[in-house]
């Protein structure tokens, strides 16, 4: 196989179907992230992400507020799913992951006409975001439209509280993981995002996610092709533990891999229920942890430019839910 081919267009139409088959059965007791809430999905129940067993997804566009390499001057194929398996009181996407209006429900072949549609007006790549609750639907619809002549890198966008399970199925289907990593304390995982054990089950999925992408690479023309890239979004009093957090990628993993430093951090949905994270993070924090990122030596950064952290926010009411930050990007 090419070296910079999309990874699933060198599997065989047998070990898809063979991991089709064994994602299916996974719905029936679900432990597709480390909640394990077993529930039987396709029976209508939906456990704790609330989802159903047919992928439910909320939005799709051209994006072009996504690190460089993956939005490019094309724009990211960008999926956006319903539901989350964390529960952040800070949640930027809050509409559709805490309290989602169902907007479209998609079988694999509708969700892998999506992905041929996105291909098809220029996108670089496909985007999925929040999408591990849907796993088993994702990978038959990335079989189908590998049929149909899908051949972009697929990025798989998560929280990063994924179960080995989970990862296994994926390995050989996705070509860039771009989890985050949240805390390095799992009490404040748990007090913040309603997330056991999270520091355990993040660090494990990225050591994973590593040994089956490596290092991140990018093309001729500069647009990510296969890899891992971390983010970290820095938060109001040490809160995501920065430090720890760059420790273990340096010493686990890469300097190599890609990591996206993030400030855009402001207190939204239910932040304000909390003291410590009722407000923005200073320019103060967002150096330090900037600073130890440069002193560490990590290779591929990307670091945010000050601004207004609300021109982030996305407004999935809109038909464009990333409007200004897209215009500012073209």
């Amino acid at each position: 196989m090419n070296r910079m081919q999309s990874r699933y267009l060198g599997i065989s139409d047998k070990l898809f179907e063979e991991k089709i088959e064994k994602a299916a059965k996974i719905l029936s007791d679900c432990s597709l992230c480390p909640h394990r809430c077993g529930a039987d999905r396709t029976r209508g129940e939906t456990g704790f992400c609330r989802a159903q067993a047919e992928s439910e997804a909320a939005h799709w566009q051209k994006h072009f507020g996504e690190e460089p390499p993956l939005s490019g001057e094309c724009g990211a194929g960008t999926i956006f799913f319903s539901h989350c398996t964390m529960r952040c009181v800070y949640c930027q996407n809050y509409q559709i992951s805490h309290q989602p209006d169902i907007k479209f429900v998609v079988t694999p072949s509708d969700l892998a006409g999506i992905m041929i549609s996105l291909q098809e007006q220029g996108a670089q790549n496909i985007d999925l975001v929040s999408p591990t609750q849907y796993v088993p639907k994702i990978v038959e619809a990335v079989y189908l439209a590998r049929g149909r002549g899908l051949e972009v890198p697929l990025v798989y966008n998560t929280n990063g509280y994924e179960s080995a399970e989970t990862l296994a199925l994926l390995e050989g289907i996705i070509d860039i993981y771009l989890p985050d990593l949240k805390y390095s304390d799992d009490e404040e995982a748990e007090k913040y995002s309603k997330t056991p054990g999270y520091w355990k089950n993040a660090s494990r999925a990225l050591e994973n996610m590593y040994a089956q992408v490596g290092d991140f690479l990018s093309d001729e023309q500069g647009r990510g092709r296969r890899g891992l890239i971390v983010r970290h979004l820095v938060l109001p009093e040490n809160i995501s533990g920065s430090f720890k957090v760059f420790d273990f990628l340096k010493k686990k993993l890469s300097l190599n891999i890609g990591l996206s430093v993030m400030s855009q951090y402001a207190p939204c949905f239910q932040a304000f229920r909390y003291e410590k994270i009722n407000r923005k993070i200073s320019s103060a924090e967002y150096a330090k942890a900037v600073d130890y990122v440069e002193e560490l030596g990590f290779r591929n950064c990307w670091i945010q430019e000050p601004q207004s952290s609300d021109d982030f926010f996305p407004d999935f009411d809109r038909e464009n839910v990333f409007e200004d930050q897209d215009q500012n990007k073209q």
